[in-house]
């Protein structure tokens, strides 16, 4: 059973609150044969042509919604359908609404030829300029979507999600064993191989899509609600050996972003992948609200973490998927620092480990939305470097930043690792010492270590996110773009 075009909007919008934005269809002029093929859709699906378009509530929030009908010739986009799709994405552009668009179809309209084909240019152009709005366009794939649709519109979006057990895929299964006399192998156009594989960010059942529509609206429509912010605490922090800082951030009890997420976010969206078919374990992406305030939360994830595996190219190129949808959407980006370095391996050289920490830090130093970084653990080498260069700069107590893990510089200045705790003490690692340098702007405390109190110190950190968006939101994006730059280019330059 297909999910109709109706039922979808059943299911997600308030109820009795759409109102149908089309108009009669457009006339293609059609030959007889294509004539009576339109009228039996007609009366088959009982609408006027694949796509329906209009604006509806969720939990009293304005959205535009465009849905295919599959009944209606396989859900097949030709001029008619795209110029209201286009007609659509441009009046929600207008009107300022978030747009949900539901595609299922085949694909391009075949009655129509080549000149139906290009019609996904011009829907593409209209949803990008939709995107270029910092408007927010969700897509949810029905059960099937494939073809031009597929790779215009319904890959466009800033969440991507579909119907458990979907056919997903550009090139239709039918199609290809017609060309290649051959299957298409199974289990590879499912809506959940995509999701493991980073192409979309989950799978759905309609029944939750409402649910899912209005958490993401939360954050990304909701007006910021800030509760009371109050500045860091600062407790006088103790004077304790960078190498017990080091033992402390390794414990593998500490609290990371799970639980930063899980006790101190007041709404959560998780994200997966870098939407081009690469997905990566040591990090999360999510939308979030700290006390009120939204923003996209990137942060490496300790529990996705061992000595096999760290952090490799899709990890960053994820990472700088949230940079840009950040800047798109005019969130702040909160990025948090956990990770035992990048991976060291063949594959990871090959492609392109270096360049994508080289892409992150100039994306990151110049983004235009406010960002905050936060040093929760460890932080080694090129991985933490990549998501450090923020406005305002946090580090937990026991948090500390270094080139190489202690016992790896020990191995290149004593040829041994048994000198890296004098290497630790050396190379002012700890949160103190980034303090005393100007690497860090505030000491989240421990009292006396984050994984004897995670509850509570999940919740301090989220605190002090929330007061660095709140000052942060009071400066003008030119003073703080300005500084950004400023703090580092002067960063351990005598003043």
């Amino acid at each position: 059973m297909r999910i109709s075009a109706e039922e979808l909007l059943t299911a997600v919008l308030d109820p009795e609150s759409f109102v149908s934005w089309d108009s009669p269809p457009v006339d293609v002029g059609p030959g007889p044969k294509y004539a009576e093929d339109l009228a039996k859709a007609r009366e088959k699906s009982g609408v006027d042509e694949s796509v329906v378009t209009g604006v509806g509530t969720v939990r009293g929030r304005r959205v535009a919604v465009i849905a295919c009908e599959f009944s209606f010739l396989a859900g097949s986009i030709g001029v008619a359908a795209a110029e209201r799709i286009v007609t659509a994405v441009e009046r929600a552009t207008a009107e300022q609404l978030p747009l949900l668009a539901s595609p299922t179809s085949g694909g391009t309209r075949m009655q129509e030829g080549t000149v139906a084909f290009v019609q996904m240019v011009k829907i593409a152009a209209a949803v990008a300029v939709h995107k270029a709005a910092h408007l927010p366009y969700l897509v949810y794939l029905r059960n099937p979507t494939t073809g031009g649709v597929f790779a215009s519109w319904g890959s466009l979006g800033h969440i991507t999600v579909a119907e458990p057990g979907a056919l997903v895929g550009f090139l239709g299964p039918r199609v290809y064993e017609s060309l290649y006399g051959e299957k298409f192998p199974d289990g590879i156009q499912t809506s959940e191989n995509l999701y493991r594989n980073g192409v979309i960010d989950g799978v759905v059942p309609v029944d939750r899509l409402r649910l899912l529509v209005n958490r993401a609206l939360c954050v990304l429509t909701d007006p910021p609600a800030p509760a009371a912010t109050d500045p860091i605490p600062s407790p006088e922090i103790p004077d304790v050996p960078a190498w017990q800082s080091v033992m402390l951030s390794r414990r593998a009890d500490r609290p990371g972003i799970r639980q930063l997420l899980r006790h101190a976010a007041t709404e959560q969206v998780p994200l997966s992948g870098t939407g081009q078919g690469e997905t990566d374990k040591t990090i999360l992406l999510s939308l979030a609200r700290f006390r009120g305030f939204p923003c996209i939360l990137l942060g490496q994830d300790r529990s996705g973490q061992s000595a096999l595996t760290t952090m490799g190219p899709a990890a960053l190129r994820e990472a700088r998927r949230g940079m840009k949808l950040a800047e798109e959407l005019q969130l702040p980006l909160v990025l948090v620092i956990d990770t035992l370095g990048a991976s060291l391996s063949k594959e990871a050289e090959e492609r392109g480990l270096a360049p994508e920490i080289a892409r992150c830090i100039a994306d990151l130093v110049t983004l235009k939305t406010p960002t905050v970084s936060v040093l929760l653990g460890q932080g080694t080498g090129g991985g933490a470097l990549a998501l450090l260069p923020a406005d305002r700069v946090l580090a937990a107590q026991n948090g500390w930043l270094a080139p190489l893990p202690p016992e790896g510089a020990s191995a290149i200045v004593h040829r041994d690792i048994s000198h890296a705790p004098e290497m630790a003490a050396a190379q002012g690692i700890r949160s103190l010492d980034l303090l005393r340098d100007g690497v860090i702007d505030a000491i989240i405390p421990e009292t006396p270590d984050a994984a004897d109190e995670p509850v509570e110190f999940s919740k301090r950190v989220g605190a002090a996110i929330a007061h660095e968006l709140f000052v942060l939101a009071e400066e003008s994006d030119t003073d703080r773009q300005s500084s950004r730059i400023a703090r580092y280019r002067n960063l351990g330059v005598p003043q």
